[in-house]
């Protein structure tokens, strides 16, 4: 129980810590410092209000029995004071001589001096009829009239205390109620949110633990807790690709690279077994130093691989001309082309400025250009022609390498752009199946797409790249001379 009790506590600590909370409860202190400041100016509004009526009143109420004074004498003045102290919901009326003697009104009582003070004052009072009962309170004026006779003119202020009384209770009560209401509703909102914290901490332990295929829930309400799930299973997705890519080279680092080593090893035996000459010897050091030129390409292939995958390249991006950089890759090809028996067909438009790598696109042109030489210069025997052309299709540069050859089955045009695949077409000619799957690389890095299409015969590569906006100088006028 005492443990039970422990954790329960512990759990309200960790609510009353949440960030949650402690936003709900400041907004809920703010909220109840405007509602008490506009209820605040409400009353004072309301008051000011009666107040201001009584005073109104009072003065009305001195004007009309100072002027019956001046123009009928005490005696009339006493008459009018006296029909007006009988009527219902009457005023208070008191008149007196100097030395306080009443002498008519319906006030009975008052504080020693009243009379004697001048202009708008509170008192207490009671009525001739109330002489024995609690006093009251009232808003009074005292008027000197001409022959040292005062004239005391009041309203009852009970209206304006009993909405004292009822304001000081609806704040009593606001008080309670916002204060109840903000800490359930601080609760409420502070609980459903740690839940929902708690809920990413288990997954996130979880997938730390060794569950790399878990990810965070998605409550659907696209608020900032889901965008930092998504944000979050979009980078555990992205970690995945990459641990899934590093998997996949050591399993083709172990079968791929396991023959060429074998191979050198073989050779390496065999010219110290048999090799009784010098050139013998020299013979077979050649070929170990081919071999491993294969293999040192072969790593550093994969090494730029891995680098763009994982973005590593970014902070050599530059603006270049993607137009330029094709061309001069082509130039160097075009030799190349009618070595093998075909010729290069070079179709560029001028102005592709793309945010990038000029090596790195070389790099991935110079596979293509590679790929198209050796499987499409010549086929079934007969020369023919490969085409390079790059030019502007709305927002992004096309640049597309097409050839005559066998090409590729549809099927299969997936799976070639991962590292070390090769058709089994392809077997019997030299290459590690690294090409394509660098140009998917730079075609990645460049926030663009590599596409294989059916040539109808052979093979069309398509690299598709942004192109960066730029913006044109406006005209400046030249003032007229």
């Amino acid at each position: 129980m005492v443990r039970n009790e422990f954790a329960r506590m512990t759990s309200l600590g960790k609510l009353f810590r949440t960030t949650a909370f402690k936003l709900s409860f400041t907004y809920l202190v703010v909220f109840t410092l405007f509602a008490f400041a506009t209820l605040g100016y409400v009353a004072w509004s309301a008051q000011k209000v009666l107040t201001d009526q009584f005073v109104s009143s009072i003065e009305s109420e001195i004007n009309s029995l100072a002027g019956i004074y001046r123009s009928g004498g005490l005696r009339r003045l006493v008459n009018a004071v006296e029909r007006r102290s009988r009527a219902p919901g009457a005023s208070l009326y008191l008149v007196t001589t100097s030395l306080g003697e009443r002498v008519a009104g319906n006030v009975g009582a008052l504080p020693p001096g009243v009379v004697d003070r001048f202009g708008e004052f509170e008192t207490l009072y009671n009525r001739t009829d109330e002489t024995d009962s609690k006093p009251n309170v009232a808003l009074v004026r005292v008027y000197q009239l001409p022959g040292d006779f005062r004239l005391l003119v009041g309203r009852d202020i009970e209206e304006r205390i009993r909405l004292q009384d009822v304001i000081h209770r609806a704040f009593g009560y606001s008080i309670l109620f916002i204060g109840v209401l903000g800490c359930l509703g601080s609760w409420f909102i502070a609980r459903r949110v740690l839940k929902r914290v708690d809920d990413m901490t288990d997954t996130t332990r979880d997938i730390m633990a060794g569950d790399l295929d878990g990810r965070l829930r998605i409550a659907g309400t696209g608020d900032e807790l889901d965008r930092l799930a998504q944000n979050l299973n979009d980078m555990l997705d992205r970690i995945g690709e990459l641990m899934r890519g590093m998997r996949e080279v050591s399993d083709n680092i172990a079968h791929d690279l396991k023959t060429p080593l074998t191979r050198l090893r073989n050779k390496a035996d065999e010219a110290l077994r048999t090799a009784k000459t010098p050139d013998e010897l020299k013979a077979a050091l050649e070929a170990t130093i081919e071999e491993s030129d294969n293999l040192i390409r072969i790593f550093n292939a994969l090494l730029m691989i891995a680098r763009l995958e994982a973005g590593n390249a970014r902070e050599a991006l530059a603006d270049f001309d993607a137009s330029e950089a094709v061309r001069d890759v082509a130039e160097l090809y075009e030799a190349l082309a009618e070595e093998a028996g075909g010729s290069l067909e070079v179709s560029v438009e001028e102005g592709l400025p793309i945010h990038g790598s000029r090596e790195l696109l070389g790099q991935a042109m110079a596979n293509l250009l590679d790929n198209a030489l050796k499987y499409g210069a010549s086929h079934d025997g007969r020369a023919q022609k490969i085409s390079v052309s790059a030019q502007r299709i709305g927002s992004e540069a096309r640049i597309v390498v097409a050839d005559r050859g066998p090409g590729i089955p549809e099927s299969e045009r997936s799976h070639v752009l991962e590292r070390f695949v090769r058709l089994e077409t392809a077997r019997s000619r030299p290459g590690f199946g690294l090409g394509l799957s660098l140009a998917a690389a730079v075609a990645r890095l460049h926030e663009g797409r590599l596409l294989l299409e059916d040539n109808a015969p052979g093979l069309r590569v398509i690299l598709l790249l942004p192109l960066k906006e730029v913006s044109v100088p406006q005209a400046v006028p030249v003032p007229a001379a």
